[in-house]
């Protein structure tokens, strides 16, 4: 390209960027032209159960194993249970509205098609953008577990012992993790290879993995004591802030239901089968981790609970059960691997759809005519995880995850409103905005106010007393009457569910630390100097070919 016409995009920007940034497409259109964009068909092979087998599998392996431990000794003592519980009612909220969005959006971009066809490209591309940041992160964070228990079920107690040490890298960066990125590498070429088949591995590893559960819960119980979960200061040392502030960073332990919905192109019977996989997975899921979270707290006090491999060093060292802590090492790591299993097949679709927008390059949406797997994305991705998960800490990768999370499942709770309310509905756009905008300040408010020294208590009142009304004052006023198919599923007593969901993620964003939110906004900016840059110039010069292709067509149809 000549530098004048390098010139002369740059000038076009702010043309190009009021053309796209709020362009929406409809749901016909996601499902026919956009999916086509690229090539083969991914083929629909999967049923309500691989749905649950996946979302299970996704979220177990990261949970427990990864954030426990830490959570336990540092944030919320032996309350972690309680921290579950929050995160776990948030989530079960954010998966119904996924869920209605899947039933009528059943494409394979979650967050980032549901956003595209309510809010716009711009909205969509950074809410997907951000999705897919938390995959990658926490996959590298997965897979660095993954050595840990490994080594632990080797009898090793050394965290680090698998690892090489390079002094000539800074710290933080200098523990080169060879087993996880060749798990990683491992289980690319899998995805690759077969959707169903990489389904079945999921379900084959999954029950492994809840007789393992069954197993720590049973023997924990058993050898704890109800006396640790009050000693050595009580069942909430850190206090309710301590629990809330647990809540958030266990959080992203629910990012794996996130992935059944980015398999609706994948289902048989999407209708029937994505409400049942993505709530019913959470629900187990949640279950749980409040049943392990406590089994651990009763085996030991928390001050004690160490952050690498809690749960092996627990039985091993604490328990006098040296066998156990093997068996525990092995289950672990067979549960982290069917976590990443899941995570990984999620984020190749999400980038694969967001490829077919043209936000990024197009041959990262290709599917293989062979495979019907998104094959570039899922090795693209891949090398990126195993990039980050050879170099980079546990802790530093920790906070960076759940912000992106929380914050693309409060814009799809946002959406699920507008979309009921103003685009199928007959309520004026711009009272939904005015109740969004208020639900969002009510929210914030409310969270600020719990931070605040002093009188903190009144503003909580007074916020929550104000949400309390805005939402019923919308929900008296506002209309919501196209009728539906009476197979299509929707979440009940609407706009509550979705209410609290914005308002639980606004909430739990709020515990973070500001060291989150300061790589949040670095992560921000380069998602918008990114669409600015590239996507909304290809986004642009595609959709006005293809408005000049389908004239020239329709032309020469007349002529002859």
């Amino acid at each position: 390209m000549a530098l004048r016409d390098v010139l002369l995009t740059v000038a076009q920007t702010p043309h190009r960027l009021r053309r796209r940034a709020l362009v929406t497409w409809t749901p016909e259109q996601e499902l026919s032209e956009v999916r086509d964009r690229s090539g083969a068909r991914m083929a629909r092979r999967l049923e309500w159960y691989d749905l649950v087998g996946l979302g299970v599998g996704g979220m177990l392996g990261a949970g427990v194993f990864v954030t426990t431990g830490r959570v336990a000794r540092d944030t919320a003592g032996p309350a972690v249970f309680a921290s579950y519980v929050v995160a776990g009612v948030s989530a079960l909220l954010s998966s119904f509205c996924y869920a209605e969005f899947a039933v009528r959006v059943p494409v394979a971009g979650g967050a980032f098609s549901y956003l595209r066809v309510t809010f716009g490209e711009f909205v969509g591309f950074f809410g997907g953008a951000n999705i897919l940041m938390e995959y990658v992160l926490s996959n590298a964070a997965v897979a660095r577990s993954f050595t840990d228990y490994l080594a632990s079920t080797c009898g090793v107690t050394e965290p680090d012992a698998w690892r090489i040490q390079v002094d000539a890298i800074a710290d933080g960066y200098n523990a080169l993790d060879v087993p996880a990125v060749a798990l990683i590498l491992l289980l690319t070429l899998c995805l690759c290879y077969s959707t169903k088949e990489s389904s079945m591995l999921n379900m084959v590893l999954t029950a492994f993995h809840l007789l393992f559960f069954a197993f720590i819960i049973v023997a924990g119980f058993w050898n704890g004591s109800a006396r640790n979960l009050v000693t050595p200061d009580g069942l909430a040392p850190y206090g309710v802030r301590g629990v809330l502030d647990g809540a958030a960073i266990v959080y992203f332990s629910y990012i794996g239901y996130d992935s059944a919905s980015t398999m609706a192109e994948e289902i048989r019977d999407p209708a029937g089968a994505l409400p049942v996989g993505i709530t019913g997975s959470v629900l187990i899921v949640s279950a749980l981790y409040c049943l392990m979270s406590l089994a651990l707290c009763g085996m030991l006090p928390y001050n004690e609970i160490t952050q690498s491999a809690p749960f092996s060093s627990a039985f091993r060292d604490k328990a006098g059960w040296k066998w156990a802590g093997g068996i525990v090492g092995a289950g672990a790591s067979i549960g982290i691997v069917a976590s990443l299993l899941v995570a990984m097949l999620g984020q190749a679709r999400y980038l694969c759809v967001i490829a077919r927008a043209r936000l990024v390059p197009a041959w990262l949406a290709k599917v293989h005519p062979s495979t019907g797997t998104p094959m570039n994305a899922t090795i693209f991705l891949g090398l990126c995880t195993a990039s980050i998960a050879l170099f980079t800490e546990l802790q530093i990768v920790f906070e960076m995850i759940s912000i992106g999370t929380l914050l693309a499942f409060y814009l799809v709770a946002n959406a699920l409103i507008y979309n009921r309310y103003a685009k199928l509905g007959t309520t004026r756009p711009l009272h939904v905005l005015l109740f969004l905008l208020l639900l969002t300040l009510g929210s914030i408010g409310f969270s600020l106010s719990r931070r605040i020294g002093g009188r903190w208590r009144w503003g909580m009142a007074l916020f929550g007393a104000i949400l309390v009304a805005v939402i019923t004052i919308f929900h008296c006023t506002a209309r919501q009457d196209v009728a539906r198919p009476p197979s299509e599923w929707t979440v009940p007593l609407m706009p509550w569910p979705a209410a609290a969901s914005v308002f639980l993620n606004v909430f739990l964003m709020t515990t973070l630390k500001v060291r989150s939110f300061q790589r949040f906004g670095i992560w921000s900016l380069a998602i918008t100097v990114f669409y600015v840059c590239y996507g909304v110039h290809s986004t642009y010069t595609a959709e006005e070919n293809e408005v000049v292709n389908v004239m020239i067509h329709h032309a020469n149809v007349d002529i002859s």
